[in-house]
């Protein structure tokens, strides 16, 4: 019985085996028609438009420096001291970020640590914030000259 059933077994394997021919091709070649949603057009376009805009700008991400000035839970005093920055500063960038249960308050777009801690220093004496002011490096906005752009890019 056991050889019957293996004569059998082998015999169905041997026809699967023959069953399997290599078929010749047979496409056709045709059109491909695309289905896009017109708003895409839209979206790269405003994108386009918006890189133009930060190139004209002349704003570019380096890395470099900013100053953490404060890491509070209270939101009040938090404004009070961005508010204070941003007067006696107004040339400089204040960054404020809630990570929980914190809110950070970060200074400046600093490439030299020189100048950095320059703003540390005064930032200190003006008796803004009473706390530790600490250097954290990251990367910031860089005002880029256009002319010295075009300078740089000439050989």
């Amino acid at each position: 019985m056991k050889r019957i059933i293996t004569l059998f077994a082998g015999l169905l394997f041997f026809i699967a085996v023959q069953a399997q021919t290599v078929a010749t091709d047979t496409a056709v070649t045709g059109k491909i028609t695309i289905n896009k949603d017109p708003r895409l057009d839209i979206l790269a376009k405003q994108e386009a438009e918006i890189n133009k805009a930060t190139v004209g700008l002349g704003i570019r991400a380096a890395k470099g420096f900013r100053l953490l000035v404060l890491s509070s839970n209270d939101n009040e005093y938090a404004k009070k001291v961005r508010s204070l920055l941003l007067q006696r500063f107004p040339e400089q960038k204040v960054y404020m970020t809630f990570q929980a249960p914190f809110i950070k308050l970060k200074f400046g777009n600093f490439v030299e640590k020189d100048e950095a801690e320059k703003y540390r220093k005064l930032l200190t004496n003006s008796k803004i914030v009473t706390t530790n002011i600490y250097l954290v490096p990251e990367i910031v906005e860089v005002k880029v000259d256009k002319n010295k752009e075009l300078e740089e890019n000439q050989p």
